[in-house]
């Protein structure tokens, strides 16, 4: 899983990451946004992209976020 969207992203409301995707890898969940591990291509555009920092390569998932990668997978 090339990148995951964790805890900043709930409740956010901001899509500027989806919009940069290349590939369209992002889905919608209930609250939050979501990254499909498949679709991903690790090109790491939606990082700088996202407002409130939410985005993360999957070896750097700070460990207070580490359920997140389950989440997105």
């Amino acid at each position: 899983m090339p990148h995951v969207v964790c805890q900043p992203c709930y409740d956010c409301k901001y899509t500027v990451c989806v919009a940069v995707c290349p590939v369209e890898c992002f889905h919608e969940g209930e609250k939050m946004l979501y990254i499909h591990p498949g679709e991903c291509i690790d090109c790491g555009a939606c990082v700088p992209a996202c407002p409130v920092e939410a985005i993360f390569p999957d070896e750097e998932v700070p460990d207070q976020w580490q359920q997140y990668i389950a989440l997105n997978a």
